[in-house]
């Protein structure tokens, strides 16, 4: 009797292996994806299923949510007519700066709606000492409104001054919205949210991590960093809210954190305040409409400065996986020089043959990575590609100084791009994520400049080491890679 209950237990286990196997197949678009998930399911009973169900499940197909902002699909239509008019037309009164540069430009205009804007200001900040001063000015001068959303906002030094200022904003009128991460903002939970609120700010987390739905909640975070003042004002890059961003003496970190974010003035405010009201209405469960005050007409109106901007974003909400994409087509258009940083750089086999097609095709391509990660398995996984890239001529380089996390990229000194994603699967699939892009040389060149400053900081690989590493650790590095997708 006990045979025969054990046996259908095995014809039950079977059957659902096989099933999950089907569905993980069907429903997985990349190949390497759908080869770790078969292995983890095979070779690791009942877990691997169900790490497939809580991670695996493709929410690019489902959709967690919709960015439509207008009820009216008339006006919708017209909105779009205007935003490819408009762009035609900075497009046509570009110079050097918009050369080659017309698939990359329509692209995302035609994938994502993000229209090309002129007359933008814009300004690098390296590192938070940078940043966090200017963003501390812009908050105390906002007139109406402020928008906030971040992936990591922590209750410490800088995370309250900032909380100051919104409750302050507040009381003289302003109207301040707040998003923050469920999962990456997990230390404001128990007061700083509550300070916020009950000073009048509206703050709602991000995909509210539940119990039951916990490991599937987890997966698809909001990686954004966004602030928008005004309609007219925008921060975004890859410094979260945390002082272990600010280098500095009154600080005292223990480790110096390399990062880069941008400051935009003008319509390229504009896509930055779209994604936000988006997943305001998401989080709140809202329904903002995109009204004067949030964009104000003036913009276009207004010269404040001669930079070019365009905004590429992606995530669970988005048809395709557009920064991806994006930098799939820089690389395509890039001639002589492509510069890149990344604190995790998984870039997966399109990315990967992209790169080593450029390099073997003369385009001189320079890396530069964390010399230590604060992961072995991502680490690892990261190391796995080096070799490849290596003998094809790619410059790599590891950051000695701290920790690099700034996400930036420029193509032959006149396209630079500075956002939050990574160069990896997370970003590229699971998270929600927005890059700047700035057709311009001397932003380009800025960025170039900062690169070169940070290799004086950094170690460059020789090939010829790097093929002599114990066998062992290539066979690790090449299973984190075929996990890599699962990380």
């Amino acid at each position: 009797m006990k045979a025969n209950g054990l046996l259908i237990y095995e014809i039950i286990y079977i059957i659902i292996t096989v099933l999950t196997s089907l569905k993980v197949i069907l429903d997985t678009r990349s190949s390497t994806k759908t080869l770790a998930y078969l292995m983890l399911i095979v070779f690791v009973p009942i877990i691997g299923i169900l790490v497939y169900f809580s991670f695996g499940i493709n929410y690019r197909k489902k959709k967690l949510y919709s960015k439509k902002i207008l009820q009216d699909d008339r006006l919708e239509t017209q909105v779009r007519e205007h935003i490819k008019k408009y762009s035609a037309a900075i497009y046509e009164q570009g110079g050097i700066e918009l050369a080659d540069k017309e698939r990359m430009y329509s692209y995302l205009l035609n994938e994502g709606n993000s229209a090309l804007t002129g007359n933008n200001n814009v300004q690098l900040l390296f590192n938070g000492e940078e940043k966090f001063p200017l963003v501390l000015e812009r908050l105390r001068k906002a007139q109406t409104h402020i928008h906030i959303e971040y992936y990591i906002y922590e209750d410490d030094l800088i995370g309250n001054e900032i909380a100051d200022i919104l409750i302050e904003k507040v009381l003289q009128g302003v109207e301040v919205r707040f998003i923050y991460d469920d999962f990456g903002s997990l230390a404001i939970h128990k007061k700083l949210v509550k300070k916020l609120i009950q000073g009048g700010v509206k703050a709602f987390p991000f995909y509210r991590i539940k119990i039951l739905a916990f490991a599937n909640r987890l997966n698809y975070r909001n990686h954004r960093k966004i602030i928008v003042i005004d309609g007219i004002i925008g921060f975004v890059g890859g410094i979260n809210v945390s002082d272990k961003y600010i280098n500095s003496e009154k600080i005292h970190n223990k480790l110096y954190w390399r990062d880069t974010h941008l400051m935009i003035e003008g319509p390229g405010v504009y896509y930055l305040q779209y994604l936000f009201l988006a997943d305001w209405n998401f989080c709140a469960k809202a329904n903002l409409q995109p009204t004067d005050l949030f964009f104000p007409r003036l913009l276009f109106r207004r010269e404040y400065g001669n930079k070019i901007v365009q905004m590429a974003s992606s995530g669970p909400d988005s048809e395709n996986p557009t920064i991806q994409y994006t930098i799939l087509q820089a690389i395509a258009l890039t001639k002589n020089e492509l510069i890149i940083t990344s604190p995790y750089f998984i870039p997966g086999e399109s990315i990967l043959e992209g790169l080593t097609i450029a390099a073997y095709s003369g385009v001189k391509i320079k890396l530069l990575v964390p010399g230590v990660s604060d992961s072995f398995f991502v680490n690892a996984a990261a190391h796995s590609y080096y070799e490849e890239l290596l003998k094809a001529g790619v410059e790599i380089y590891k950051y000695q100084k701290g920790f690099v996390h700034a996400k930036t990229l420029v193509v032959d000194r006149s396209l630079a791009i500075i956002g939050t994603a990574n160069m990896d699967h997370r970003s590229f699939e699971l998270n929600f994520e927005v890059n700047a892009l700035v057709y311009d040389p001397q932003i380009a060149n800025d960025l170039a400049s900062a690169f070169e400053r940070d290799i004086l900081d950094a170690k460059k690989m020789d090939y010829y080491i790097w093929l002599n590493r114990p066998f062992y650790k290539k066979l690790i590095e090449k299973i984190c890679r075929l996990l890599s997708p699962l990380l």
